[in-house]
């Protein structure tokens, strides 16, 4: 007879039952999504905040976007595309591990009854509070990703027309700076009160959107679509909630760079930012940089929910069986 594989340390069966809880498979799997997703489309996020900052006295990036692109790769080659990046998945992979993991630790506080399916609306407000939470956590990386995202980019007024080969300060060097010259740990919360109006909304609206057209793409008889399903239901919530909270998005990133030499914002708080941008740059001021969020944000969601349901999945896949404990 061949010889029968060594039975599961009790150890490992521990780990096994430990990462196949829904909360803990949710948190991994949410940090693999993050990751992939903003990897995925690096250049068109990078592109978007460099849209989103430009004042209306500045023109280095008003053109379309593959011409914008372009010159992005011309001037700054691959690091450019990428700049900020690296960062960004620092802060994404926390973010969304924390994101998707406490919408299920959330659940159950917003269910109806143990075990109930949430309705629309339960899953827009526990997918707010989530959004809240993944916040909260990561905050001061997502802005010093947007500082990283626009030292290097060609605005005259930052002086940034950089000799090659000229070292810029990374993560850590930028974060101690902005602490130590712009008010302490105040500077790396700064924007956060219209990032938090943005995210909760838009985080609620994802969850609540992609269950719905998730549920709706699954063929009956079946617990689940097919990958393409969850593709397409990961890019149409994507696309509907980002577009109606964008305005709330331009915001978040202005006040990221409110104090910003060179970006010449100075604004009191967001209604006097509202005015002032509505005032110089007229409504479409709010939506600077939809274009290539747009472009991203459908590959990007639908990754990430793919990748996420894909790893979930594994690691719930893990848990023993009752015979092996």
């Amino acid at each position: 007879m061949p010889d029968q594989p060594p039975a599961p340390s009790a150890t490992m069966l521990a780990v096994q039952a430990w990462v196949s809880q829904p909360v803990v498979a949710s948190f991994i799997a949410g940090g693999v999504a993050g990751a992939v997703s903003r990897t995925v489309v690096s250049p068109l996020e990078r592109l978007k905040i460099l849209l989103q900052v430009q004042t209306s006295a500045q023109t280095e990036y008003k053109m379309s976007i593959s011409k914008a692109l372009a010159k992005i790769w011309r001037e700054e080659g691959f690091k450019g595309m990428m700049a900020g990046n690296g960062t960004n998945c620092v802060r994404i992979v926390p973010y969304s591990a924390v994101q998707f993991g406490s919408y299920n630790f959330y659940k159950r506080f917003f269910e109806a009854t143990p075990g109930e399916p949430l309705s629309p609306g339960r899953r827009l407000l526990c997918g707010a509070t989530a959004g809240i939470t993944s916040v909260t956590f990561t905050y001061p990386l997502d802005i010093v990703r947007t500082r990283l995202s626009i030292q290097s980019a060609s605005f005259e007024s930052l002086g940034t027309k950089r000799e090659v080969g000229k070292r810029l300060p990374g993560m850590w060097e930028t974060m101690k700076t902005m602490y130590k010259t712009e008010g302490g740990i105040r500077a790396l919360y700064r924007g956060i009160v219209p990032t938090v109006a943005g995210v909760a909304p838009y985080v609620g609206l994802n969850f609540m959107i992609y269950e719905s057209v998730r549920q709706y793409l699954t063929p009956e008889g079946q617990a689940n679509p097919s990958s393409v399903g969850k593709l397409m239901a990961g890019a149409i919530s994507g696309a509907v909630a980002q577009t109606c909270t964008y305005p709330l998005d331009v915001l978040r990133r202005r006040f990221q760079v409110n104090t910003m030499s060179g970006m010449g914002y100075r604004y009191k708080g967001i209604f006097d930012a509202i005015r002032v941008i509505v005032t110089q740059e007229g409504v479409r001021g709010l939506y600077k940089g939809i274009a290539p969020n747009l472009l991203k944000v459908a590959p990007s969601m639908a990754s990430s929910w793919l990748s996420f349901e894909m790893t979930r999945d594994f690691f719930v896949s893990l848990k023993p069986e009752p015979e092996d404990r």
